[in-house]
């Protein structure tokens, strides 16, 4: 897929060193077709490196996608400069008098804070509720998933007994769902989270429905009102050194982090983590961008009722 992003964007750079098409405004502005627009809410420290590894996710369909992020107004990055977030991240009151055709809300290392004590969140709830009528669908992970399963229909989180920090094999059920078409009967996916979400209370919940999980994580992927609010718990789009280096930070920190679980060949450390989820996070994010974005969205969103 070509993806239009920021021609001075510091990851552009290494997409088109990994051969991903990266459509620069010129050619994008010659070609007589609709483009989808995605907005990017990212709400991860390291911004730079989530950009990274959305941009490869979103790389593999025919679609044109021009790509905007947006940062919070309420609360600013410690860990990106101020100059990256001026160039390139745009405040939420910018855009919020257009409609959007998807929308991303990352994860965030707030996990452990209730919802309501997270600097932002009121900003996240007026961006929630926004989104509602501005967005066709949108895309939470990870902590972004646990925040909107709240707020939407009232889903608890809980914290765990310890993070779960790894690789897991998730199930997925009702095949002929569009979201997880492509899927084999198990897939892997990283998870970094200290905190999940309750189960029982989404199976109870007729607007959400489950279709991957397992037993060791609990839901993996949950879609809400068919598709209009997708939940993913984990991280499909994690760089192979991203657990790599969250494991050795938090060494770094004294936490006595366990070994990332089906991570390191023979759970050794010192070896180069095995990449063995690129595919199906590839197809979820593909199949997001068809089914639920594509091919549900206004051609011409001037006709429609704000």
């Amino acid at each position: 897929m070509p993806i239009r992003i920021d021609n001075d964007l510091p990851v552009k750079k290494i997409l088109e060193d990994e051969n991903i098409f990266v459509m620069d405004e010129n050619r994008s502005n010659s070609q007589d077709i609709r483009p989808i627009d995605i907005l990017i809410l990212n709400l991860m420290p390291l911004k730079e490196n989530t950009e990274l590894e959305l941009l490869r996710s979103l790389s593999n369909t025919p679609l044109q996608v021009n790509i905007s992020f947006i940062r919070t107004s309420s609360y600013e990055s410690k860990h990106t400069s101020k100059e990256h977030l001026h160039q390139f991240y745009r405040k939420f009151k910018a855009v919020r008098s257009h409609k959007w055709d998807g929308l991303i809300i990352t994860g965030a290392p707030v996990e452990k804070l209730d919802f309501e004590e997270v600097e932002y969140w009121p900003e996240l709830v007026d961006i929630m509720d926004w989104s509602e009528k501005a967005v066709t669908s949108t895309f939470h992970i990870c902590w972004g998933a646990q925040a909107g399963l709240y707020y939407r229909y009232g889903i608890p989180k809980y914290e765990m007994e310890k993070k779960l920090s790894g690789v897991y094999r998730m199930t997925t059920f009702h095949k002929r769902t569009e979201l997880i078409r492509g899927f084999d009967d198990t897939f892997l996916i990283p998870q970094s989270r200290y905190t999940g979400v309750d189960r029982t209370a989404i199976e109870n919940n007729p607007r959400l429905e489950i279709v991957a999980d397992s037993e060791e994580c609990g839901p993996c992927i949950i879609i809400g009102d068919g598709g209009k609010n997708i939940f993913v718990t984990g991280h499909p789009e994690y760089d192979i050194l991203t657990l790599d280096s969250e494991y050795h930070r938090d060494l770094g920190r004294g936490l006595n982090p366990d070994i990332p679980v089906n991570y390191y060949p023979d759970d050794d450390p010192t070896q180069k983590p095995m990449r063995s989820w690129r595919c199906h996070a590839n197809t979820l994010y593909t199949n997001w961008l068809n089914y639920y974005v594509y091919q549900t969205t206004p051609y011409d969103w001037t006709n429609e009722k704000a």
